[in-house]
């Protein structure tokens, strides 16, 4: 059971209840996040863009927040984040191999390699080490790596808003969430 109720978007301030009112998921996480009244529509805003408009990778970023989750021992977010990973080719053999944290396993190429180096580094010690940081250099361009270090970022924050307010983790919703934030970012949340 969460540790503070969550937001009602039926009762919620105005504000609040329109951004509510966008959403085709009512998503504990965002009942929960919904309590930072002022911060509620910009924290969409900005899982939207990442979600919905980077230029890296969607497989490269359901990485980031996999890895994250995982080595943030956030459930809220792998739960939810496991049918999105399948859908942009995440194997199973992979999905098994960041749940161990095996960021070297065969199933991996050398640009996931690079990738999930450089995202522990970034979750564990917040900066890579110049080494990694080349590595994932020579595979990705300067908008995908600031992009990565944004999605690390949210990601990081997300698991600490769900494991401090122990959010009640929801039934997966699965890429309907990526196509709402692709819609989302478009039109502006």
């Amino acid at each position: 059971m969460a540790r503070l109720p969550f937001v009602d978007p039926e009762t919620a301030p105005e504000r609040v209840r329109d951004t509510f009112a966008l959403l085709t998921h009512q998503l504990n996480i965002f009942k929960m996040a919904a309590h930072a009244e002022t911060c509620f529509r910009p924290l969409l805003r900005l899982g939207n863009a990442i979600l919905g408009s980077q230029q890296l990778d969607a497989k490269l970023r359901e990485f980031a927040i996999m890895l994250a989750a995982r080595l943030c021992s956030a459930e809220y977010e792998w739960v939810q984040h496991v049918p999105i990973a399948k859908a942009t080719g995440m194997t199973e053999e992979q999905i098994a191999a960041l749940e161990r944290v095996e960021l070297e396993a065969e199933c991996f190429n050398e640009v996931e390699k690079a990738t999930l180096r450089f995202i522990a580094e970034v979750v564990e010690q917040v900066k890579a080490s110049d080494e990694t940081f080349a590595e994932l250099k020579r595979h990705l361009s300067d908008r995908e790596v600031v992009e990565l270090i944004i999605t690390i970022g949210y990601y990081m924050l997300m698991a600490r808003l769900t494991e401090c307010t122990e959010t009640d983790v929801d039934e997966p919703a699965g890429t309907a969430i990526v196509d709402q934030a692709a819609e989302e970012s478009k039109r502006r949340l």
